[in-house]
């Protein structure tokens, strides 16, 4: 007995185009499930689904709790909850965040491989930074097969080539080729061993952290890893998710090496802009203390407070010193462009390569 394919599909920044073209070349009887993730601001009002519905002949919805997965139609992850799969069914979960997105990759990409191990088929778009190579990793671990947009043909190629450095990727297409692929892949029957989490499911780690009866401690598997999480500013436990390096923290937030060095550059300014501010803030107190000391004739106090407020003056000339420094913020920058190519070494190697230089396997 043979089993329907499903698809999941993970994209963030120069991800809308590719999204149209896969979904659009898509024939009206495609005979699978198609469960997409675009990373989104979680205040904003996703037009995706009629932008995929517009773009093609199969219908696209906005995913729903507890949805049946139905064959030829596609479902799209809204802002702020996570779109995991269950067995048969969608589920949304407002759970923590991973690399600071939610709706993430990798928890869709994950829970349908295991739930649906060899026929699921994962396929990464352009993306800045390693978002979905975890969530890919796991997918062929289940027997899934692994698509990667080609990187030369992403806008932004970090995520394809992250996926493709980390994990033995099955095709390698530009974005207007994979419609045909996928049609191709859909016409192959998976077989119909399901794994056995497909029976009894043990909870994505977006799910565990929502669990009633969690125990208090948390999830703290790995080794400590001395950095603290942007989101929460607790502990981060170092794991190893597909050859992925990721810092997990023990109410679930996740972040790759790539995620956690440029939040913490984020983190960085947002601490010196608030250190400057709570240096005015005391200096201008001081210097009310001061004034009322003066008044009312404690001189020996009054210069206590002399002191301070030129403390107070030297450490804030500090502060706008390195915060203005145009250096620092060419690093940040750099670190950023490299983030979205995908490293330098990388960017460099592939500098020079003509659009559509990867071969599919």
């Amino acid at each position: 007995m043979k089993r329907e394919r499903v698809f999941v599909v993970g994209a963030s920044a120069g991800g809308l185009e590719p999204l149209q073209r896969l979904i659009g070349g898509l024939p009206g009887d495609f005979p699978a499930a198609v469960l997409v993730v675009l990373h989104l601001r979680a205040d904003s009002s996703s037009a995706l689904p009629a932008i995929l519905g517009r773009a093609g002949r199969l219908p696209a919805d906005r995913a729903e709790d507890g949805q049946p997965i139905e064959p030829g139609r596609v479902y799209v992850a809204p802002p702020d909850v996570h779109l995991v799969v269950r067995p048969g069914e969608l589920g949304l979960v407002h759970g923590p965040t991973e690399n600071g997105h939610r709706p993430a990759i990798d928890p869709l990409f994950r829970s349908a491989a295991r739930v649906y191990g060899r026929g699921v088929v994962g396929i990464v778009l352009s993306g800045a930074l390693d978002d979905g190579t975890a969530g890919l990793a796991a997918v062929k671990a289940a027997g899934g097969i692994a698509v990667v947009q080609s990187p030369a043909d992403a806008l932004y190629p970090a995520m394809p080539r992250s996926a493709m450095r980390r994990v033995d990727v099955d095709f390698v297409a530009p974005s207007s080729e994979l419609p045909p692929l996928l049609v191709r892949l859909a016409g192959t029957h998976a077989p119909d061993d399901l794994p056995a989490s497909a029976t009894d499911p043990s909870p994505d780690p977006v799910e565990e952290a929502l669990v009633p009866d969690q125990p208090p401690t948390g999830t703290t598997d790995g080794r400590v890893s001395g950095f603290s999480c942007p989101d929460c500013n607790g502990a981060l436990w170092e794991t190893h998710e597909g050859g992925v390096t990721k810092y997990r923290c023990r109410v679930g937030h996740a972040w790759t090496e790539a995620g956690l060095l440029l939040q913490q550059g984020d983190s960085l300014e947002v601490a010196l802009w608030t250190a400057l501010r709570v240096i005015g803030e005391r200096a201008e107190l001081a210097e009310k203390i001061r004034e009322r000391a003066i008044a009312r004739g404690h001189r020996h106090a009054a210069k206590l407070f002399d002191e301070r407020l030129e403390e107070f003056g030297h450490d804030a000339r500090v502060l706008r010193d390195v915060l203005g420094r145009p250096e620092l913020a060419a690093v940040e920058e750099r670190l950023a462009v490299l983030g979205q190519l995908g490293g330098e070494e990388e960017a460099l190697s592939h500098a020079d390569d003509p659009p559509g230089a990867e071969a599919s396997r």
